[in-house]
């Protein structure tokens, strides 16, 4: 019987440790249990919190992108924090263009002159229309755009305007100018209509047929070169006045509009025979530069004014004579072209500052007006690069050295 107690008490003591054990083992499934859902509440609430301060932020950058473009929060779209903003292409032409502007050609006469010393009668004699431009068709070459005043239609209207001096020239004197590298032409002057309106329509219709851009009056132009589009507008100043000022505006904005990188200004203006411009002449060409031109050329005056530099833009008030048969002699022959390179850099313009100034004379002789424009040497050309320099001064323009080429 003792063996039979002692059995069972020994059977209990091993229940109670087994249920002992279970008690402990249970404890611990609890107590990790317990761990688990903690950390999983903990996880959980840290993610809605990150969700609500992504969400707050996403709201924020659509807010500042909606007041600087104007546009709503959902029309700019959800942008996550971690979006990397991409950088812009530049679109705007990038390059250079370097234009060469000269004065006044008549390229013809007028009827009451003597023939024998006249512009068509040296077109005769040499027989060769590229006689007229040979001293000056490299510098021409090597540029970008040419672009001259020419005085005079190109027709064979025979409707002579009832005025003092009426001048033309054969449609064939288009040859002058191609052969000379002349790429575009202003016609806003006050003998482009010496044979009425046929004989203006004549001219654009034969000048452009020879592959050469006409500009002036109400017509503009824009000339490509090296991706670079150059707006090309003329004022005719003479008639107008002051209340040209309108007109000139309109044109420059209109070239604007059409896409041009650079906008120049051919007026003509002024005084003949007079070295120095008038308020109305400075008046337009601050205008003009204000309202966007980046280069202003002058005509008329038929002899050399100054250089003005304005807002950091040039004006040129007068390029004088070129290839002129308005005068087998004139008194003064000097002349000039005036170089300028424009550098772009996405569609704007970064360096204007290049200018160059070769003197001439619109002849080849001393003594008498062969029509055949020529780059001068030595003291002649330090002469002609003083009266420029002398008619500068009022306006504070420092002009560039003579290169050894004209020096």
């Amino acid at each position: 019987m003792a063996g039979k107690e002692e059995l069972k008490r020994k059977r209990k003591r091993i229940r109670r440790r087994k249920q002992a054990m279970c008690f402990a083992a249970a404890g611990v499934v609890c107590l990790v249990l317990v761990v688990v859902i903690a950390r999983g509440l903990l996880d959980l609430r840290a993610e809605e919190q990150a969700a609500a301060r992504k969400q707050q932020n996403s709201k924020n950058i659509q807010q500042e992108g909606s007041e600087s473009t104007g546009t709503s929060a959902e029309e700019q779209g959800a942008q996550s924090l971690d979006t990397v903003p991409v950088e812009q292409e530049e679109t705007g032409v990038n390059g250079q263009v370097t234009i060469s502007a000269a004065g006044d050609c008549t390229l013809g006469t007028d009827e009451n002159f003597d023939y024998s010393t006249s512009l068509p009668a040296m077109y005769e004699e040499a027989g060769n229309p590229g006689y007229f431009f040979q001293n000056v068709r490299d510098i021409f070459s090597a540029d970008d755009l040419t672009i001259v005043n020419l005085e005079g239609p190109l027709t064979t209207s025979e409707e002579r305007a009832d005025k003092q001096f009426s001048f033309k020239g054969d449609p064939l004197y288009t040859q002058i100018l191609t052969s000379g590298s002349v790429e575009a032409c202003n016609l806003a002057n006050n003998h482009s209509k010496d044979y009425g309106t046929q004989g203006y329509e004549d001219t654009i219709a034969n000048v452009e047929a020879a592959g050469i851009l006409t500009f002036g009056y109400e017509r503009t132009a824009i000339y490509e070169s090296n991706g670079i589009k150059v707006g090309l507008a003329g004022v005719y100043e003479l008639a107008e006045g002051i209340d040209c000022q309108n007109d000139m505006a309109a044109a420059i904005q209109s070239l604007k509009d059409a896409g041009a990188d650079l906008v120049i200004v051919s007026f003509h203006w002024g005084t003949e025979k007079e070295n120095y411009p008038d308020d109305t002449q400075q008046t337009l060409a601050h205008a003009a530069i204000d309202q966007g031109a980046d280069l202003v050329l002058g005509h008329h005056p038929h002899v050399l004014q100054g250089i003005e530099k304005y807002q950091g833009k040039y004006i040129v008030y007068s390029l004088g004579n070129f290839c002129f048969g308005g005068n087998k002699n004139p008194s003064d022959k000097d002349t000039m072209i005036f170089q300028q390179t424009f550098t772009l850099e996405n569609g704007e313009v970064a360096l204007d500052d290049e200018i160059n100034i070769i003197p001439c004379r619109i002849t080849s002789t001393d003594d008498y007006n062969n029509y055949q424009p020529t780059p001068v040497q030595g003291e002649e050309a330090w002469r002609i690069m003083g009266r420029i320099q002398e008619y500068s001064q009022n306006f504070g323009t420092q002009l560039p050295e003579l290169t050894g080429q004209e020096g």
